[in-house]
């Protein structure tokens, strides 16, 4: 009996564990559903979530194939809906993009952006898993994009779900108002007006591995449709949400990457690690954070291609809450890396890397600080006239331990308001024997001290395969060291474009032109600078500036140029030693 006993309840538990499971799986093309791209399934996948609800909860499983939904769906709590995806599905660029799969093609509320969803998860525990969502009426054609109502939808439950899913030009991707404790993990996609939005989640949601960029668009930056996207659209927007978890997250092509706004509920404070935009005219907009702050870690930001007034972090006037960064870096073509307009914000730069701005060489500073409270500590900084400006309505600016290249260079208006401790100060000094002959090699490291208003170094063939240059722009100087009450000539080697030249095209001292340029080609040309009372001369470049993309067919190198330089000799007239220095190092040439 008692071998009896233990074979029924072995075969009784093995029934249950078989049957329970077969009874909580659903199969669409079981049920009839055809991937065939043709076929309205929306009744039968309709039909097996709501069964699946009432068992209890369950699994709809949709095999590979193309399937049409010309409807809306509904997954309710405790249902998932689980395509082939186990990884980040995602298009192949293109605007004919190619999918294997589970496939659903969207249909509803073309036009009508405030119908009902295309897919919401109504319950807590609703889960959309291993699916393409794909629009086949969206066209690249279509500017602006045409509206539809979200692709995911929840609202007013918790622990929802959207995992191993890609989103293929949807209108806007998800909007979760008054969802808690949500997953949202492994989704990719290019939403044409925003990518997330998040609103009341008063209890930790969490966003990991999402990545949205030109899948099943041919990426172009001067297409319509893109220009469109990298003005007006949002990737990832967070309003009211508490200890917000973000990680792993990148965006592309976007008006704004990361924007923190406030809804009636109010704003956000959270967590952002390793998050990235690129090509982004604002990689992160805060137009309102909470007192508990956003504390942003091992971020990357680059400004919009081709564009000269994007901005790295901008911190709207109307914010009053703390935004921290930590071991972030900024690269790209950016007029300033950080830009910080609130005068009761608090702002915290440790540990960051600024390493280009000022793209239109307008003495742009890498980060400007308007008013409010900052601190600016152990951060690197690469090329430009201005690294931090403090403002005049600046209380508390505190600029501490950092480097640049030359000298670490601040337009303080606050005043004592302003404190700098430890600072990279000028590294190259020259001595009197050096300032009676020295020569300065533009592009090379240590230029960046005597400089202003110059495009980046690069290399030129024409000269030779060392040589180093940089490209004067609108209001280019050079600020030279001399030694007083002496008479210098100063030679320089040039390039001059036929684009660059016009009357009156030279370098020039306080309006005295020292040097006229009346040829192109590449050149070296000198001139006589007077004696003065001064230790340092400045000296103008004054050409007609150009744009390659103007002159040059097939070139779209968006840059103003003038005149490229490779190096500047000064020589006193009167009692140079016979040893040329290098101004760049501060040693004698050759060493």
């Amino acid at each position: 009996m008692k071998g009896l006993t233990f074979g029924w309840v072995l075969f009784v538990c093995v029934f249950c564990v078989v049957g329970g499971a077969h009874a909580n799986t659903w199969n669409v093309v079981d049920a009839g559903a055809l991937g065939d791209g043709i076929k309205d399934n929306t009744a039968i996948f309709q039909k097996l979530l709501d069964e699946a609800s009432s068992a209890g909860g369950g699994i709809v499983t949709v095999p590979a194939g193309h399937f049409r939904i010309n409807g809306n769906l509904v997954i309710p709590g405790g249902v998932t809906l689980q395509g082939t995806f186990v990884v980040p599905p995602s298009a192949r660029e293109g605007n004919t993009p190619e999918f294997n799969g589970s496939v659903l093609l969207a249909y509803a509320g073309r036009g009508k952006p405030d119908d009902k969803p295309f897919i919401q998860l109504r319950g807590n525990m609703a889960t959309l898993s291993g699916i393409i969502v794909y629009y086949p009426e969206w066209s690249q054609k279509d500017v602006p994009p045409v509206p539809y109502p979200p692709c995911v939808f929840a609202e007013h439950c918790d622990n929802v779900g959207v995992l191993d899913c890609c989103l293929v030009n949807p209108y806007e991707g998800i909007r979760f108002p008054h969802v808690g404790r949500f997953m949202i993990r492994n989704v990719y996609g290019y939403p044409s007006w925003r990518g997330l939005y998040v609103d009341e989640c008063y209890d930790i949601g969490r966003v990991e591995n999402c990545h949205f960029w030109p899948f099943g668009v041919a990426y172009d930056s001067n297409d319509p449709y893109c220009r469109w996207l990298n003005t007006n659209s949002v990737a990832f927007e967070f309003a009211r949400t508490d200890w917000q978890y973000v990680l792993n997250t990148f965006c592309f092509g976007y008006g704004v990457g990361y924007k923190f706004s406030e809804s009636k509920e109010g704003s956000c404070n959270g967590n952002f690690v390793g998050i990235g935009a690129d090509s982004c005219r604002r990689g992160v907009l805060v137009e309102q954070s909470q007192p508990y702050g956003l504390l942003i870690t091992n971020g990357e930001f680059v400004g919009q291609w081709g564009s000269n007034d994007s901005v790295g972090l901008e911190i709207s006037s109307k914010n009053q809450g703390k935004v921290s960064l930590n071991n972030c870096a900024f690269w790209g073509p950016l007029d300033k890396c950080v830009w910080m307009r609130g005068d009761k914000a608090q702002f915290s730069a440790i540990g960051c890397n600024f390493v280009t701005w000022d793209v239109q060489k307008k003495s742009s500073p890498a980060i400007e600080l308007d008013g409010g409270n900052a601190i600016i500590q152990g951060c690197t900084f690469g090329e430009g006239d201005i690294n931090v400006a403090v403002g005049e309505n600046v209380q508390s600016a505190i600029l501490m331990g950092n480097q640049a290249e030359g000298k670490f260079k601040v337009d303080n208006r606050a005043g004592e308001a302003t404190q700098l401790i430890g600072n990279k100060l000028n590294q190259i000094k020259l001595s009197a024997e050096a300032l009676a002959w020295y020569r300065l090699q533009i592009g090379t490291l240590g230029d960046y001290q005597y400089i202003t208003h110059w495009g980046p170094k690069e290399t030129d063939l024409e000269w030779d395969n060392t040589a180093t240059k940089r490209w004067s722009s609108a209001g280019s100087k050079l600020v030279l060291p001399v030694l007083p009450w002496k008479s210098y000539t100063v030679t320089m080697e040039i390039k001059v474009p036929q684009y660059a030249l016009e009357p009156g095209a030279g370098i020039y001292m306080n309006d005295k032109r020292l040097i006229s340029i009346d040829k192109s080609g590449i050149m070296t040309l000198s001139g006589d600078i007077p004696a003065s009372a001064s230790s340092s001369v400045t000296l103008d470049v004054k050409c007609k500036n150009w744009s390659p993309k103007d002159v040059i067919k097939g070139n779209q190198d968006p840059r103003v140029l003038g005149i490229a330089v490779r190096s500047v000799t000064m020589k006193v007239k009167k009692g140079a030693s016979g040893t040329m220095f290098n101004a760049n190092i501060g040693r004698p040439a050759g060493e």
